[in-house]
C-alpha cells in the first residue's frame, strides 16, 4: 500500500510540474515504469498542438511533405511575427515581432525567450507604425543580419549584452538618402545582398514626410560596399529569394491590387534582366483566403515556399501550385532550421513548424 501511494503521489507531482512547463503531462500511473523496487519515469517529449491543414494539389507535393504530417503550434501571442532564421550558434530559430520592436528566440530545449529588445529601432523619438526588425538572415560567417525598419538600414548583430544588441550598419543608405524601411533580404554564396525596401515602417507609407526615396526599390549590396538600385517597377516589393543556382531572383509584391511573384534573370554582374510575372496570387485571394505574397524561401530542388492567400504556398520552379500549408491566418514568412528539413512559419500571432522531405537552401552540406 505504501508503494502504491508513493507511486501515485509521484505521478501527481510530475503531472503538475510538467503542465507548468508546457510539456505534455504523464497523465496516468501506467506511464510510470516499475523495475523491481525502483521506479523510473519514461522520458517525456513535448506534445505541441496541431494547427491548420495541408492542401495537396499535385502528386509531386507528397515528395515534399509526407502524407499525414501536420503543422505544430510552438508559441503564440505576438503582434506580427516575421522573418524566421536558424542561428546555428544558438541551435535555435530567431524571428521578429515587427510592431513590438523585439526579436524572439525559440528552441526545443529552452522554449521561447526574448533575443533582442530593441531589434529594429534603437532611438527614442520616432512613433511610426512598425519600427522593429523584419526580415532576418545570416551572412557567410553565420552572423545575424537584420532589416531594421526603425533604423532604416540593414545591420549586423555584433554582440548581445543581455537582450540589448550592438549593431553595425551594413547598408545604411543609398546615394546619401535614407531607405524607406528595408523589409527582406537574401545572401548570395559570394556574400552579396539582395534586399527590398517598401515603406511599411513609415506612417502614411508612400505619403510619409519622412520618405527620402520617391520609389520602392529592389537593391543589390555588393561586398565592396557598392549599392545598386536594380528595379523600381514593383509597387510594394517584399519577400526575396534566389534559385539554387542563383540564376533567378524571385521577389514578392504585397499589393492587394496586384499580388504577384515576379522573377528576374540574374546577369553575371548581379544585375537583373527579363522581368516577368512568375505567379499571380489574385485568384486565390478572390476565394477569400487570408493574406498575400510576403516572405518566401526556396528549397534545394528549386521549389518556392511563399506566404500567400491561405498560408504558405508551395510552387514548382515552373510556376505550378503544388499545395499549401493552410495556416488560417495572415502569414508573413517561413524558413528552414534544425537539420534543414524543419520549416518554421511565422503566421501573424503564431510560430508554427512542419517537417519536410526536402531541405532549404543553406543546408546543402550536412551535418548541421
Amino acid at each position: 500500500m505504501k508503494i502504491l501511494f508513493a507511486t501515485a503521489a509521484l505521478a501527481a507531482f510530475l503531472t503538475s510540474a510538467l503542465a507548468q512547463t508546457g510539456v505534455a503531462p504523464i497523465g496516468s500511473i501506467s506511464n510510470i515504469k516499475k523495475t523491481g523496487k525502483k521506479f523510473t519515469v519514461r522520458k517525456q517529449v513535448p506534445v505541441w498542438p496541431s494547427h491548420g491543414s495541408i492542401e495537396r494539389l499535385a502528386p509531386e507535393f507528397d515528395s515534399l511533405v509526407a502524407p499525414g504530417v501536420e503543422m505544430e503550434r510552438l508559441a503564440e501571442g505576438f503582434d506580427w511575427s516575421e522573418g524566421p532564421v536558424w542561428l546555428r550558434r544558438e541551435n535555435a530559430i530567431v524571428f521578429s515581432d515587427v510592431p513590438k520592436n523585439i526579436a524572439y528566440r525559440w528552441s526545443e530545449a529552452d522554449g521561447l525567450g526574448v533575443f533582442l529588445n530593441p531589434s529594429g529601432y534603437t532611438g527614442h523619438s520616432r512613433n511610426d507604425r512598425e519600427l522593429g526588425s523584419n526580415g532576418l538572415a545570416t551572412d557567410r560567417g553565420g552572423n545575424l543580419l537584420l532589416c531594421q525598419h526603425g533604423n532604416r538600414q540593414i545591420a549586423r548583430l555584433v554582440r548581445r549584452e543581455g537582450t540589448n544588441g550592438v549593431f553595425e550598419a551594413v547598408v545604411p543608405h543609398f546615394q546619401h538618402r535614407r531607405f524607406n524601411s528595408p523589409n527582406d533580404l537574401v545572401v548570395t554564396r559570394k556574400g552579396d545582398l539582395y534586399f527590398t525596401d517598401p515603406p511599411y515602417g513609415l506612417n502614411g507609407l508612400n505619403d510619409s514626410p519622412l520618405k527620402e526615396l520617391m520609389f520602392n526599390g529592389v537593391y543589390l549590396a555588393r561586398k565592396s560596399g557598392e549599392v545598386v538600385l536594380l528595379t523600381t517597377e514593383m509597387t510594394f516589393p517584399n519577400g526575396i529569394a534566389l534559385s539554387p543556382d542563383e540564376k533567378t531572383l524571385y521577389v514578392n509584391q504585397s499589393d492587394g491590387n496586384a499580388p504577384i511573384i515576379r522573377a528576374f534573370d540574374v546577369k553575371p554582374d548581379g544585375t537583373l534582366a527579363n522581368s516577368r510575372v512568375f505567379f499571380d496570387c489574385k485568384p486565390l485571394a478572390q476565394q477569400g483566403r487570408k493574406g498575400g505574397p510576403d516572405g518566401l524561401k526556396v528549397d534545394l530542388r528549386g521549389n518556392l515556399w511563399t506566404s500567400g492567400p491561405g498560408g504558405i504556398l508551395v510552387i514548382s520552379p515552373e510556376g505550378k501550385h503544388l499545395g499549401s500549408l493552410l495556416t488560417g491566418e495572415n502569414t508573413a514568412n517561413c524558413g528552414w532550421g534544425d537539420d534543414g528539413q524543419t520549416l518554421y512559419i511565422t503566421a501573424d500571432m503564431y510560430l508554427l513548424r512542419i517537417r519536410t522531405l526536402v531541405a532549404g537552401i543553406g543546408f546543402e552540406a550536412p551535418p548541421y
